[in-house]
């Protein structure tokens, strides 16, 4: 595997072309890194696209990258999962959405339940959302990811359970439990976790009325990062890219 940094431009999409870095890439590569022309790079674009490139046009605070080849061109991933996630305190949604980004997330949408003890509006929710993306992006750099998950606006849970058409519908309660053995083999899968205080009797309900069933992880009470965690991990090995 090539010891080359990985970076992320979207506007990457063929060999021969030279695109500019922005602040973000220019400041890691040249002031971090200490790179200099015709270093080589990797960049990813977000929708499967990775090439081989090297720095250009470097001067003190910016520089360029060209495109010489694509690596690999990677088809969508087999099994699309879109884990609805009551946002949690600190730097818990941090830990989770660049942990479910390792473990092949394809979109996560930051919700708000009864028990969310997180509120976030105006500003400080559009810097929010911009440091999620940021999360993403870099465990995408890191883990090697082709594919940046989608992170949605924030929503209310009912909203996002009554929009939800995936194959499986999930949620991490011991409730109404179908084995997943039971299930065929899903094209997409929503999973639905709560905020640290848990769903309320009513959300649960409603959720089940929305056509989720319970999922539980075992006999220990797991805290909310950690059963997103786990359970996509499960996922991925029951019907993912860790069963292959």
């Amino acid at each position: 595997m090539s010891s080359a940094p990985r970076i992320y431009l979207p506007q990457a999409s063929a060999a021969g072309t030279r695109l500019p870095l922005d602040d973000n890439n220019a400041t890691h590569l040249l002031r971090v890194l200490r790179m200099t022309e015709q270093d080589a790079v990797l960049v990813f674009n977000g929708r499967g696209s990775e090439f081989a490139a090297r720095l250009c046009d470097v001067q003190k605070k910016s520089a360029a990258v060209e495109l010489q080849q694509c690596l690999r061109q990677e088809p969508p991933l087999r099994l699309a999962l879109h884990l609805g996630q009551v946002v949690s305190k600190g730097d818990r949604m941090d830990f989770t959405i660049q942990k479910a980004t390792e473990l092949g997330i394809s979109d996560i949408t930051p919700l708000w339940s009864e028990r969310c003890e997180v509120r976030l509006k105006g500003e400080r929710l559009d810097k929010k959302m911009e440091h999620w993306r940021n999360v993403a992006v870099a465990a995408c750099e890191q883990s090697g990811r082709t594919w940046v998950p989608e992170i949605h606006q924030p929503v209310h849970f009912l909203d996002w359970t009554s929009a939800r058409q995936e194959d499986v519908r999930l949620l991490l309660h011991p409730h109404q439990q179908k084995p997943l053995r039971d299930y065929a083999q899903p094209d997409t899968i929503a999973l639905l976790v709560g905020p640290e205080g848990g769903f309320s009797d009513t959300e649960v309900e409603q959720a089940l009325q929305a056509g989720f069933a319970g999922l539980t992880l075992g006999p220990r009470i797991l805290r909310t990062e950690t059963a997103a965690l786990a359970a996509l991990s499960v996922l991925q090995f029951q019907w993912g890219d860790f069963s292959a």
